[in-house]
């Protein structure tokens, strides 16, 4: 077995001799099987490589991953057997096989490996070129594979340049979903892909369990001497996020607009919209964001209505508030809160005499009075959001010019109102980035439950813009993380569009859907089982899923693991009375 191979396309340093290829079962330039030399075994996902010397062509690599392992009693006949040749009374051997699924053949020659020719663990550089690594010009980490060294994605099908966006799959709670999608981030943001333009590019982060993602700028008490050198074999610093702004809603019922965190105290600012805003942008569309709303007959009501308070809406004061003036020069009292509002709506709705001017006079009454209750039902939950009484020098607009890595936080919002921020904010950063004309510097959108926001059924105006995400992001610099339980559920087209595939740990069921048919059956299977922190990657330029472990992470992943920020001379305050109600920034307001 210390035969020395042929080389084939250079000097490659070949790995350990663990078998030979198989002439019991039929080889193709596709796959073939190895028996393996008594001593020496490989596992699944290990890399391995043969070679052939091809008349007229010269020596050609085969090379490929390890996609099943086999073990059994050659020479058993019955189950019962096993006993004999463990007692010494049948003679047997123990045969141990493994099947090989083909990465790549070069020089591309498609003849298949000759039974009896050796087989080796893949050295380094083998391992780049069965895995394309070699070719890959921008390489982002993603985690260990099983041999220890580093995985990679080729950030060209990330950023735009061949392909975009990312779909993430996985059971809640065990799959890992978030930690891998802003490990990915943190992972672009540090390595060598973005070049000069890391400075620039930004994150923008939806924050739905809680404050677990508040902390990203802290380091992890938890972090172990383990993990660092996990960080170290990648390539990348065990360091939290360095730039990091919050966004929250405001407390309910607060006059001041304090935002609604209880664990962070710095970095921390409100977002709301003003009634002025909500009627000259016509938000109203977002407050019937379900897609249950779109199929309604109500939908047509929503837009003439929003039309209605775009055109008739006036500002009063400088504090977002608005009134209403019709054509006929009638004008309601200052409006203030999105109650009132919705009680003018509802007042001009319910009065025949001024019904079709706000409607039409084909909308039938049962339309009108099915839309009301709609909206009734969503002052409560948007009433923290939308509002015309607080200070107007208070700045409210999620922007993510701040930091590099925004987050929005929406786990203290009813999903009604969530649905409404989430529509809000994407529509926002879209169009910023349709008038800059330019794919740079790009926006990574990461979004959790996208299954909530773009269902395989139906249609909204979330839904509309994440397709539009998904189908124009690519040219204008927005790429979409998006994370679901079940990938079955979420819109076909969003996930097509996806160049990049992650699953973790998946129910069973689902994992038999066809929307996993990237997946080989021994992948689905072993996903099934899969502990946290594996993930199977799907990525064009790879014929199979890269199965890899990612890292624990240098960021704090919920309040109690959050070491302290230091303290520099330049974070203190010189004014003893900063911090104060009415002298702190307003990103420095404490959540109290």
């Amino acid at each position: 077995m210390d035969d020395a191979p042929v080389l084939a396309g250079g000097d490659a340093e070949p790995g350990e001799a663990v078998g030979r290829v198989l002439g019991t079962q039929a080889a193709s330039p596709l796959s073939f099987w190895v028996g393996f030399t008594p001593g020496r075994i490989a596992q699944l996902d290990d890399v391995v490589v043969t070679r052939r010397d091809v008349p007229g062509y010269g020596p050609v690599l085969v090379a490929g991953v390890v996609s099943a392992v086999e073990a059994r009693h050659e020479g058993a006949t019955y189950d019962s057997d096993v006993f004999l040749i463990a007692e010494g009374a049948l003679p047997a051997a123990v045969v141990e096989v493994a099947e090989v699924r083909v990465t790549r053949v070069e020089p591309e020659v498609f003849v298949p490996p000759l039974p009896g020719a050796l087989v080796y663990k893949a050295g380094s550089a083998d391992r780049d070129q069965a895995l394309y690594f070699d070719v890959m010009d921008r390489k982002v980490p993603i985690g260990l594979g099983r041999d220890g060294h580093p995985m990679y994605v080729n950030f060209d099908f990330l950023d735009g340049t061949r392909g975009a966006h990312v779909s993430i799959s996985g059971v809640s709670g065990v799959a890992t979903k978030t930690s891998f999608a802003t490990f990915l981030v943190y992972s672009i943001f540090n390595s060598p892909a973005l070049g000069a333009e890391a400075a620039n590019t930004k994150a923008l982060i939806f924050s739905v369990k809680g404050e677990d993602l508040l902390f990203l700028d802290h380091a992890n008490t938890r972090l172990d001497s383990e993990a660092i050198r996990a960080y170290d074999r990648l390539g990348l610093p065990a360091k939290p996020f360095q730039s990091v702004h919050v966004f929250a809603p405001p407390r309910p019922g607060d006059p001041n607009g304090v935002p609604h965190v209880s664990s962070r105290t710095h970095g921390v600012g409100s977002y709301y919209w003003t009634l002025h805003e909500f009627c000259r942008e016509e938000l109203l569309r977002f407050v019937f964001a379900d897609a249950d709303d779109e199929r309604a007959q109500y939908s047509m009501l929503v837009g003439q209505v929003a039309a209605r308070l775009r055109a008739w809406a006036e500002p009063v004061g400088d504090g977002g508030a608005v009134l209403i003036r019709t054509p006929d020069g009638e004008a309601t009292p200052a409006i203030r809160t999105f109650t009132d509002l919705v009680e003018v709506i509802d007042q001009r709705l319910a009065d025949e005499a001024t019904r079709a001017v706000w409607a039409g006079a084909q909308v039938p009454l049962g339309t009108v009075n099915a839309f009301l209750r709609r909206l009734r039902s969503a002052v409560r939950p948007l009433s923290p959001i939308v509002r015309g009484d607080l200070p107007a020098a208070a700045a409210h607009s999620i922007r993510t010019s701040d930091a590099q890595v925004t987050i929005v936080d929406l786990h203290n919002l009813p999903e009604r109102a969530q649905r409404f921020v989430v529509g809000v904010v994407l529509r926002g950063e879209f169009a910023r980035k349709e008038s800059t004309g330019s794919a740079r510097p790009l926006l990574f959108v990461v979004l959790d439950e996208l299954n909530k926001y773009a269902p395989r059924e139906g249609d909204s105006p979330i839904k509309e813009i994440l397709l539009d995400v998904a189908e124009r992001g690519r040219s204008l610099g927005v790429i979409l993380i998006g994370a679901q339980q079940t990938a079955s559920e979420v819109e076909r087209r969003i996930v097509a569009n996806c160049a990049v595939r992650v699953a973790g740990r998946l129910d069973a069921a689902e994992a038999a859907r066809s929307e996993y048919g990237w997946l080989p059956p021994a992948a689905r299977e072993r996903a099934t089982i899969a502990k946290p922190g594996t993930m199977f990657v799907a990525q064009p330029e790879i014929p199979v899923p890269l199965t890899v472990t990612f890292p624990f992470p240098a960021w704090a992943t919920r309040p109690a693991e959050a070491a302290p920020l230091p303290v520099t001379t330049a974070a203190r305050p010189a004014d003893p009375f900063a911090g104060l109600p009415g002298t702190a920034p307003e990103d420095d307001i404490p959540p109290f």
